[in-house]
């Protein structure tokens, strides 16, 4: 059965036949920035535009493709993570040539785009406030840069109490991924990885145990993450 608002018989397929008193629509997303400046915020995307942008460091930028928040060594002091950027690093041609395409606006990218924007501070404040240069190995201190992560083309879409489905492999390419599990396992899945999620928040060791190593992976074999993790 498809939504159709303006037709009458679908509502009385519904058993609504003079319609509903008050309808709710709860679905994509818009931005709510309205606390930047405009220069920062783009003019495209999802929702009309204005989400922030931010360089290839998380760093929030301005359209001209400036850092806006640096400080008077010029290393950046302001991250955008999660669900009030852009969403992507963009560049001119198709979308599969720019340093970071559109990333879903779900919880494993924001999460790791977190751990990017930590690591970065952590290194502005050894640069800047502990004069500390190069790494225990010797290497100069350069700051994190982002990637398309890999888990942000899976998705576990409930579809009731007793039914779920998940896709894995997506990207930013139209009908990209597949769907690997569905019906009631799919749902128990879910269920998993709620309550693990939800101990990893409270501090639990089983919680931190199932999800640490997902954002602190040591070695990256493929994808855009650093050979050696951040």
């Amino acid at each position: 059965m498809k939504y159709n608002a303006k037709d009458p018989n679908f509502y009385a397929s519904v058993g609504l036949p003079n319609g509903p008193d008050k309808e709710y629509v709860c679905i994509g997303v818009k931005a709510s920035n309205y606390f930047m400046p405009a220069e920062t915020l783009s003019e495209k995307g999802p929702g009309g535009g204005g989400w922030i942008l931010m360089d290839m460091n998380l760093a929030v930028k301005t359209r001209e493709g400036k850092v806006w928040s640096t400080d008077e060594q010029g290393y950046p002091r302001i991250f955008a993570i999660g669900d009030c950027n852009y969403g992507c690093v963009d560049g001119p041609g198709p979308m599969d040539n720019w340093p970071v395409p559109a990333i879903p606006k779900i919880s494993y990218p924001g999460e790791e785009e977190a751990i990017v924007a930590i690591r970065n501070i952590e290194k502005v404040d050894k640069l800047v406030f502990r004069g500390i240069k190069t790494t225990n190995m010797g290497y100069p201190i350069e700051l994190a840069t982002m990637h398309w992560p890999w888990g942000a083309g899976m998705f576990a879409t409930s579809l009731g109490p007793d039914d779920a489905c998940f896709v894995a492999g997506a990207n930013w390419v139209k009908n990209s991924g597949l769907m690997c599990v569905w019906g009631s396992p799919c749902a128990v899945q879910k269920e998993i990885i709620e309550a693990s999620k939800v101990d990893e928040c409270a501090f639990g060791f089983v919680g931190r145990l199932i999800w640490h190593f997902v954002h602190h992976t040591p070695v990256h074999l493929f994808g855009g993450g650093p050979r050696w993790g951040y």
